[in-house]
């Protein structure tokens, strides 16, 4: 018997785009938390759904460890989560119902349960801990193993309360990130990750991070857990990390989940300096914006052994960029591609398409940034509502049923964007075919023609722009 058994709901057999990409990485938010009970004494152990059958396997985890008590706890740095899928929240909801079947109290914590933690609750889950978790886990296991405290003590909890929800103080996120535990690598089992890279890719990655939240305020992002705060471990213990990750688990390629990763260029070349010290290089791709990859930043970057960097474009109209409230401009995307191009480092764009106000002309002006810069890699996404963001209150009175996607390549427009669903879809094909293949896909271009609104002077998308 074990005292909590922790899991997270990211099967990558769920989604279609993500057995294509065939990129997974172990839950690393689940590990963080299983670390921060160990340091409190808790016996636990881990079930990873995110390549073995979820629900069989959690049941036979309830059956082998006899726990106390279930955590499910998210990767909230995997990005899936933060998309607040609906097959994820499925998944969560059937664990908390087996928990409740084997008679074993449950809590759940991530973005999705801390923007719907009513549903959460009627799923059959006691708590729903809201935000950041490692404090609030130690918190929670002491009030259901050891009766110590109650409900109303605990900063971020969501529980039943006279048949209402009732939700405790926020809890303010951890400022000093170097006093967490590591995270407790040898609950997880590498291999499988190991074997799925090496069959898709030919090589091996592992996730890390360095920091938590964003300061920056697009009114389309959600920050259910560290809202707009943003804290960063020291460039040291980073460092030291990665060689520690390097010799335990020998990966070809690193990926740092941060939201943003190099905020600070001091930071980042102190990072540089640490990681030559200590040899411990493995080269590694982060995501972070266009108009943090600065000349000095990036040669930093370089020299620590980035090889990739995603940054979030978005569209090449600066209208469409000023009513995100993104705070770049477009000429910063030129630049940091430049800058990228440079020192060799892969530059990639996140693109957004579908922003209310957006038109034909601003989507051809997003497609000659693209052609004029040529990234090496792109993901294209469509306006997604998230609860809690600005965003969404602007749509509310257009959303329908359907509040979330079903899975990552669901892309479907949940409000009245200029144009279809099939179109953004058709168009994201296009984009996709053209900047991985070097042509001009036309036969793609021809599909999203077919799908726009009829204008008054039509011409083939790849002559016209």
């Amino acid at each position: 018997m074990i005292d909590v058994l922790l899991t997270h709901s990211n099967h990558v057999y769920y989604d279609r785009k993500q057995v294509r990409k065939m990129q997974p990485y172990p839950p690393l938010q689940t590990l963080l938390a299983a670390a921060a009970l160990r340091r409190q004494g808790y016996r636990v152990a881990i079930f990873d759904p995110t390549l073995e059958p979820p629900e069989p396997g959690f049941a036979l985890a309830l059956a082998q460890h006899r726990p106390r008590l279930v955590a499910v706890c998210e990767d909230n740095f995997n990005f899936l989560t933060k998309m607040c899928l609906l097959r994820n929240r499925e998944l969560a909801h059937s664990m908390a119902a087996a928990a409740r079947r084997a008679g074993v109290p449950a809590f759940v914590n991530g973005s999705d349960s801390s923007s719907h933690a009513a549903e959460y609750l009627a799923a059959g889950f006691d708590y729903v801990v809201i935000g950041e978790v490692e404090a609030a886990i130690v918190e929670t296991a002491e009030l259901l193993l050891e009766a110590r405290g109650s409900p109303e003590q605990i900063r971020g909890l969501a529980f039943w309360d006279g048949g209402r929800v009732r939700y405790t103080p926020h809890r303010a996120p951890i400022a000093d990130l170097d006093s967490l535990p590591a995270p407790a690598w040898d609950l997880v089992d590498a291999e499988p990750y190991r074997r799925a890279w090496h069959s898709a890719h030919g090589y091996f990655s592992l996730n890390m991070v360095s920091s938590r939240g964003c300061p920056y305020r697009c009114n389309w992002c959600a920050k259910p857990i560290w809202g707009d705060t943003y804290h960063c471990r020291s460039a040291a213990l980073v460092a030291q990390e990665m060689l520690e990750l390097k010799h335990r688990f020998q990966p070809d390629h690193l990926w740092f989940a941060d939201d943003i990763f190099a905020l600070s260029q001091q930071w980042t070349r102190e990072f540089a300096a640490a990681v030559e010290s200590l040899g411990a290089q493995v080269p590694f791709r982060m995501q972070s914006r266009c108009d943090l990859m600065t000349r000095p930043t990036v040669e930093a970057l370089r020299r620590a052994g980035c090889t990739e960097v995603w940054m979030g474009v978005e569209s090449g109209s600066q209208e469409v960029l000023d009513a995100m409230d993104k705070g770049t401009r477009v000429w910063q995307a030129f630049e940091a591609r430049e800058n990228l191009r440079r020192h060799g480092i892969r530059a990639c764009y996140f693109l957004q398409f579908g922003y209310p106000g957006e038109t034909w002309t601003e989507i051809e002006k997003t497609i000659a940034l693209v052609r004029q810069t040529q990234p090496d890699d792109i993901g294209v996404s469509v306006s997604y509502p998230l609860p809690g963001t600005e965003f969404h209150r602007m749509v509310s009175s257009q959303l329908g049923p359907k509040g979330n996607w079903a899975d990552s390549d669901d892309l479907d427009m949940m409000f009245q964007g200029a144009f279809s669903t099939e179109f953004y879809r058709a168009l994201a094909d296009a984009l996709h075919t053209e900047v991985r293949t070097g042509a001009a896909a036309r036969d793609a271009w021809a599909a999203v023609d077919a799908l726009r609104e009829t204008s008054a002077r039509k011409m083939p998308l790849w002559i016209s722009c």
